[in-house]
């Protein structure tokens, strides 16, 4: 299989998920070069969207340009002319000569050709309140062309699921982990109570992402956070996994084990040879 793509033990495939558009923790975040790869090889990938104030998306985590781009302020003070003015910064600071991707240039890209079995995920990284009617025509006008690639996510269901309607045939997933949920996994109760309530929150979620200190927390209080999910026709996401991380060979065996259909990780190669 090629390097860095899935994982398949006891018959179940684990996808290996390109966070940020790394195939590799050097690379520089969000690369056309990089999505064209992946898109050859039919790869799992992960970028994030940030509104622009022309009302079109720019693919950045941050909601300021400054540590990601050789720009400043927000992002939603930039227009599209602002951001192709840009150069991305590498993780030294430096500019790369690479300039922000922006959700036209993904289009385009996936309507130049792709393996049958590339996904790109979407991480709605704004709350709905954030969105306005000029995001929504300038996403439907974008996606509509190439929807069965991508999946849209996100944690503010309410955003996600507004973009999504807007596009006939867009997939779209839900987060429903926060910063503090780790802390409330402290009984089966809590685990169960949690799953089904995320369940139920996104009824038209079709996949689920999960931080996956999460799904082990609850694990081990025998409480299968992925077997709820499927059950309940949902596919799952575990975020984010790499091999520095302590017990990373132990973590990602127990991930296979429990049928995680998809890991989210900075280094897809390095995991797929630690199997």
């Amino acid at each position: 299989m090629p390097d860095g793509i899935e994982i398949v033990a006891n018959g179940h495939r684990t996808r290996l998920k390109w966070h940020r558009l790394q195939r590799r923790p050097e690379d520089i975040p969000f690369t056309p070069a990089r999505l064209r790869e992946g898109m050859a090889l039919g790869a799992s990938m992960e970028v994030d969207l940030r509104r622009r104030a022309d009302g079109g998306f720019a693919c950045l985590h941050d909601d300021t340009l400054d540590r990601e781009t050789t720009g400043s302020g927000p992002v939603a003070a930039a227009t599209f002319d602002d951001l192709r003015r840009l150069q991305m910064r590498g993780q030294d600071g430096m500019p790369t000569g690479e300039r922000p991707l922006l959700l036209e240039d993904l289009v385009e890209l996936a309507a130049a050709g792709a393996d049958p079995a590339t996904l790109v995920q979407l991480d709605l990284k704004e709350s709905d309140a954030a969105l306005d009617d000029r995001s929504v025509d300038a996403f439907r006008t974008a996606l509509a062309p190439v929807a069965g690639r991508f999946i849209l996510s996100g944690g503010d269901w309410a955003a996600v699921r507004r973009l999504g309607a807007a596009v006939p045939g867009l997939a779209v997933g839900f987060d429903p982990c926060d910063d503090d949920t780790l802390g409330t996994l402290r009984s089966a109760a809590d685990a169960e109570r949690f799953i089904a309530a995320a369940l139920d929150h996104a009824p038209q979620a079709a996949m689920i992402y999960l931080s996956y200190p999460i799904v082990l927390r609850a694990d081990a209080l025998g409480v299968d956070l992925i077997a709820a999910c499927h059950a309940a026709g949902k596919t799952v996401d575990a975020w984010t996994l790499n091999p520095d991380h302590p017990g990373a060979a132990a973590t990602l065996a127990r991930l296979v084990a429990l049928r995680a259909d998809q890991i989210t990780t900075d280094s897809p190669g390095v995991l797929q040879a630690m199997v």
